[in-house]
């Protein structure tokens, strides 16, 4: 899959692994999210490994990520997005969002998969709706697995 870059001001989007900083994705994942606290650094590298990866950067630093996993022609599952505290507000989450919902190997999709908990106000704006058929859908979820022995 070819990389994409935009650039922006001071701010860089790219789907670039290799410009990924995973030790500060690791350590907002693992720190400071509420949804994979304690993930192994090597479950977090795993993930980047198989995803197609969206870093955010502020002068060459990792501020932001998002993660897409995807057949690529029906279905995705976005996740593990953030953007920092202190860049929060400067309308970066739509940035990096519009630049997910545009890549050019992400369209004509079926459906999109989405969990959140903080922020459906900016994930609506793109689309996304709570379940209309809340009964049809199934998960088996182990919310414990990162406070277990791997």
């Amino acid at each position: 899959m070819k990389n994409i870059e935009q650039t922006f001001g001071e701010f860089l989007i790219t789907t670039n692994k290799a410009k990924l900083d995973i030790v500060a994705i690791h350590e907002f994942l693992s720190k400071h999210s509420g949804w994979s606290a304690n993930i192994p650094f090597e479950t977090v590298r795993k993930s980047i490994d198989n995803s197609l990866n969206f870093g955010l950067f502020h002068n060459h630093k990792q501020i932001g990520f998002a993660r897409v996993i995807s057949d690529f022609s029906t279905i995705a599952y976005l996740g593990d997005i953030y953007v920092l505290e202190n860049y929060r507000g400067q309308g970066l989450s739509k940035k990096l969002m519009e630049f997910v919902m545009k890549h050019p190997d992400l369209q004509n999709l079926r459906r999109w998969i989405l969990l959140t908990s903080t922020a459906d106000w900016l994930y609506e704006k793109y689309g996304f709706t709570k379940l209309p058929k809340p009964e049809l859908y199934m998960e088996l979820f182990n919310p414990d697995v990162y406070k277990t022995k791997q």
